[in-house]
């Protein structure tokens, strides 16, 4: 089905959805374009930061991981559409400085954060922390484009299986994307 023929009402991007960097383009004049984040960068960190008051996305996320590893997620892609029990995974979260827990036999991201007095422990779902990267760059596209970004075309590596690839989509849902 062409662009044109889904439900799909504002512009469309196309999102290169990376374990370390992302980035975003547009088609239009008959010419690809990739746009540039607010700091002029043509990729954007795929990585996810919690401060006791915020998130932050992109390289204010980046710059967070050396002062704060256990509020830092990066490589959300390793983790999307697997099963908590899954060899490789269970190989790859010896090297991740944040806790992956498991939440009905899927791995879920658990920050610490400070509310108050009171330490609180939040769980995210790997869609969820990668809805956060695909949010920021819908933004980063409105923002290029001055109009709203509805669909988009999300890639994913060869490698990954059906339950990999419908969790991706289920991120680009999460961010407000009608993904094609």
């Amino acid at each position: 089905m062409a662009p044109a023929e889904t439900k799909t009402t504002g512009a469309v991007i196309g999102i290169d959805l990376g374990t370390t960097f992302s980035c975003v383009i547009v088609a239009r004049n008959g010419k690809t374009e990739i746009i540039v984040n607010d700091q002029g960068n043509r990729t954007i960190s795929s990585s996810v930061a919690f401060t006791n008051s915020d998130r932050l996305v992109d390289e204010a996320a980046k710059n967070q991981e050396a002062l704060n590893p256990r509020r830092t997620i990066f490589d959300a892609k390793q983790l999307i559409g697997k099963k908590f029990d899954d060899p490789d995974l269970k190989r790859d979260l010896r090297y991740l400085p944040y806790l992956v827990v498991d939440r009905g036999g899927k791995p879920y991201v658990e920050i610490s954060t400070a509310s108050g007095e009171e330490e609180v422990n939040k769980t995210f779902s790997p869609e969820e922390t990668s809805a956060m990267t695909l949010r920021k760059m819908k933004e980063t596209a409105e923002s290029y484009l001055g109009k709203p970004v509805t669909g988009a075309v999300i890639t994913v590596p060869a490698y990954f299986n059906d339950m990999q690839r419908q969790a991706t989509k289920d991120a680009g849902t999460i961010a407000g994307l009608d993904v094609l």
